[in-house]
């Protein structure tokens, strides 16, 4: 099972700071599992949809859309960082 983490404001509007999911054979990069997890609809769609910049990290290193992803991995999501 992957373990994803969700951080800051995002934990907030998915109520939920992480989760373990069995990744569906069908879901090999990071892409994929936002569009598994925008289907939940919801605060999720809009989250994860595709115009929605979020940071993306797999085993604690930064990673893109098409990183490859497995169910061994941590992979946590979180919004870009501002500040003043």
């Amino acid at each position: 099972m992957a373990n994803l983490l969700y951080f800051a404001s995002l934990r907030e509007t998915l109520d939920s700071d992480k989760e373990q999911l069995d990744l569906p054979d069908n879901i090999s990069n990071i892409s994929d599992l936002k569009n598994l997890l925008a289907e939940r609809g919801g605060s999720w769609s809009a989250a994860f949809t595709s115009n929605t910049s979020l940071l993306v990290s797999v085993n604690q290193q930064m990673a893109d859309d098409q990183a490859t992803i497995q169910n061994s991995d941590e992979i946590a999501f979180f919004p870009p960082v501002t500040g003043g």
